[in-house]
């Protein structure tokens, strides 16, 4: 699709799998649509073409089909106002928003209620749309999180289940008379009795099952509404016609089934409301991250200090941070010094020493110094707002392996309808020919046993559980379908600079005078290479001076050019000066010497003549070793990839333990080397940190991003790790097998359950409250198991 745009919309009303996927498959059918609906997370991803649909076409659809599109209300104090001009201009602009349901501006009061779609827009835009209208708008009250709205969606279900067991127990104990015997007072065997207690239970308590029945219905769906609906009517109106048979003959024994219409609502009730509990602790990494943010920030407005809510801070205004405070934004540190620990970011245990002018992390905690900053990310643009939002797509996001499950969900419905109606006309015909009750609680029991909610739920809870679970651990997967393929690799190809060493090399032979010094110090100064901050570290401890240089050319894979004083200065390969026919043979030796133990030895030459040798040595990371060897019982084959000369490679990856090299790698070429391995027929992932990595990033099956590298890498990457741990690597191929494995046992068992509970119940062999609760039980042990995700060993 040309120029497409990407939404987020809040989905309720969906039941079982069967929900999502009428809803996928109805939006697939637009034109320029392109969408995913996620059971568990209850919202639906879409890709559109503008220049063919609309959100407002999007939304509707959704709400034609029967379903909800989640909503939230905010009020705002709007200042500025001076007349019904002003009210009715911010409303009609409010109103003319995508995602903005209704808004309502009031004069009187100077405040705008606002109905909107957080998924299309978000608070900090309405602020800044009234904003531009020349007012000024802050948020009345504080917004209700997600969790607060569960609780009380749990709550609301736990007193509907409350009342739905207090009327349902009497019942209960006269299916306990058919089973065992037992003596009870004949008030509870009395059909009107029973009656009087079932009646509120099915069309009360249950009346979400007609509804949701009723709608999909209507839109040519089916889910598992239908099938409750249908199971506990059956039974229900059965026994209400075997109870206008005693009227005038007492002498009549009513067969009841008001019990069994009563306990099956009861037990989905149940098993709704464990599952709905178990649902809300998948989503616990995201609460934990939200809880970093900081909450106020102290800004400096008219010359003094105020503290204001984190969403007023605005980009470029100046903030306050003493010690022990969180750093409120992202933003660059302009007076003050002190230490941050930024171990929540990137991993680093030890805090940093920021001075002015260092970048400082939103949520990261100042340690010992008050600083003077200014805010250059806000809202959504910071860090933590980017880590969160990787997560929350990744949680929100379908694996592969979950299109087996939906295309069987959207026909499961109306298939165990028809097996019913045949289970029906079996025992009608053949088993017990004439006796209608046998047929029925046969034909109810297959209806309730039978649920899609378990094979709906299998993948999207293990892929939530499974993303937040690495998370906390500091591993973001970018969706399911990266968490589900790295499980699948055989081959792992390792950037060696800035990936296994720390990225932060420092000269270590120098063996030329002070002026060719300051004349390499001062070509490399134009170089954004590690190496030449080395040298021009260097040289700046050796207080040589710096000279302007001119015609600065950097030569990939191969070293520098540049122009100073008139004089030529090159610095780089053996190739390089042979190209220029500068004889460098005479120091070979010592070149070599350099390289076997782990160096990048560069020559420098003036005008044509050999100067000298510079070696710059980059240390292994402490934990280098220890992930290889991890690697390698996982049955990866891993590879160095590096730019530098065989020798030093083959010296770094002697260190860390790697015995496949491919050295003097020209940037542009890595791609190529990963298509290499992959002609192989390896899966392979990728894991690097520069610009020039990016591409091979995208290449390989799963490209890791370290988290301490580029904003282009981590964009091109599928995975990121925090930090520049590289034991986080083997931990993530640890937690992506887990996960598939956990989504294997989900899937066992549901599609287990249906093929044994079908046949089962058509034979006869089940009582339908037997099979109410083993249903319900299908879907909570399913979001249990995926529940286990969280205290897996990695």
């Amino acid at each position: 699709m040309s120029e497409s745009q990407h939404i987020t919309v809040g989905v309720t009303g969906m039941t079982c799998a069967a929900c999502s996927n009428r809803i996928e498959k109805v939006l697939n059918k637009i034109e320029g649509v392109e969408a995913q609906v996620n059971l568990t997370t209850e919202k639906a991803t879409v890709d559109f073409d503008p220049k063919t649909v609309t959100v407002e076409d999007i939304t509707s659809k959704i709400e034609k089909l029967g379903y909800g599109v989640q909503t939230e209300k905010i009020e705002f104090d709007v200042y500025g106002m001076t007349c019904a001009a002003c009210s009715t201009r911010i409303e009609k602009v409010l109103n003319k928003q995508n995602g903005v349901k209704q808004a309502t501006v009031n004069l009187a009061t100077e405040s705008a209620s606002i109905e909107y779609n957080p998924g299309l827009i978000e608070e900090p835009d309405l602020i800044g749309r009234i904003q531009k209208l020349g007012y000024d708008a802050k948020r009345k009250a504080e917004k209700e999180d997600k969790q607060s709205q569960k609780e009380k969606q749990l709550q609301k279900m736990k007193t509907k289940l409350i009342i739905s067991v207090f009327l349902s127990a009497p019942l209960l104990v006269t299916m306990l008379v058919h089973l065992g015997g037992m003596n009870i007072p004949d008030i509870f065997m009395n059909p009107w009795f029973q009656f009087a207690l079932a009646t509120p239970v099915q069309f009360i308590i249950g009346w979400q099952f007609y509804v949701g029945a009723y709608k999909n219905l209507r839109n040519g769906g089916a889910n598992m509404d239908v099938l409750v609906a249908l199971g506990t009517s059956a039974a229900y109106f059965y026994s209400l016609y075997e109870a206008f048979k005693t009227i005038g003959n007492p002498a009549y024994m009513p067969h009841l089934y008001f019990e069994t219409s009563a306990v099956l609502i009861t037990l989905i009730l149940f098993g709704k409301y464990l599952e709905t509990s178990a649902k809300s602790r998948t989503t616990v990494a995201i609460s934990k991250l939200l809880n970093l943010q900081a909450k106020q920030a102290r800004v400096i407005r008219n010359g003094e200090e105020t503290m204001v809510p984190i969403e007023d801070v605005a980009v470029s205004d100046r903030l306050i941070v003493k010690p022990g405070e969180k750093i409120p934004v992202d933003g660059i540190v302009i007076k003050g010094r002190t230490s941050i620990d930024e171990s929540m970011i990137t991993g680093e245990s030890i805090p940093i020493e920021k001075d002015t002018g260092a970048m400082v992390i939103g949520s990261t905690i100042n340690k010992n110094g008050t600083i003077e900053m200014e805010a250059t990310k806000v809202g959504k643009d910071t860090a933590l707002a980017s880590i969160i939002k990787v997560v929350e797509d990744a949680q929100g996001s379908k694996a592969p392996i979950q299109r087996l499950a939906d295309v069987i969900s959207g026909y499961f419905v109306p298939i165990v309808v028809g097996i019913a109606f045949v289970t029906f006309l079996i025992w009608i015909i053949f088993v017990t020919p004439g006796e209608f009750e046998p047929s029925l609680v046969a034909s109810i029991a297959v209806l309730v046993i039978a649920c899609p909610c378990a094979l709906g739920l299998a993948t999207p809870t293990s892929i939530m559980v499974g993303s937040g679970r690495a998370a906390e651990s500091g591993i973001l997967f970018k969706g399911g379908e990266h968490l589900e393929r790295t499980h699948q690799l055989n081959a792992i190809v390792l950037d060696k600079t800035g990936t296994i060493t720390k990225g932060k090399p420092e000269v270590t032979h120098y063996t030329a005078d002070d002026e060719t010094l300051s004349l390499l110090a001062s070509a490399e100064k134009g170089s954004e290479h590690p190496l030449a901050e080395a040298i021009v570290s260097f040289a700046t401890e050796k207080n040589v001076p710096f000279l302007e240089a001119t015609n600065f050319r950097a030569i990939p894979g191969h070293g520098i050019e540049a122009v100073i004083d008139d004089k030529t200065v090159l610095v780089g390969t053996r190739k390089l000066m042979t190209e220029h026919n500068i004889s460098v043979a005479h120091v070979e030796q010592e070149l070599v010497e350099y390289e076997v133990n782990g160096n990048t030895a560069m020559l420098i030459a003036v005008d044509g003549e050999y100067r000298g040798i510079v070696a710059v040595a980059d240390t292994v990371k402490e934990t280098a070793k220890q992930a290889i060897k991890e690697m390698k019982e996982l049955g990866l084959e891993v590879f160095m990839l590096t730019g530098d000369n065989e020798r030093t490679a083959q010296a770094i990856a002697k260190q860390v333990g790697i015995d496949q090299v491919i050295a003097q790698v020209l940037p542009e070429e890595k791609a190529n080397k990963v298509k290499e391995i992959q002609l192989q027929g390896k899966k392979v992932a990728m894991v690097g940190d520069g610009v020039n990595d990016a591409p091979a990033l995208a290449v390989a099956d799963i490209g890791i991003a370290i988290g301490t590298g580029t904003e282009v890498a981590i964009e091109a990457a599928d995975v990121t790790i925090l930090g520049g741990e590289l034991l986080l690597i083997p931990q993530a191929i640890k937690i992506s097998k887990a996960t598939i494995r956990n989504i294997r046992q989900n899937l066992f068992w549901a599609f287990g359950y249906n093929t044994a509970g079908i046949p089962i119940a058509a034979l006869g062999l089940l009582a339908p409250w037997i099979a109410g609760a083993a249903m319900a039980f299908s879907s909570v042990s399913v979001v249990t198991n995926s529940l286990r995700l969280k205290r897996v060993k990695i």
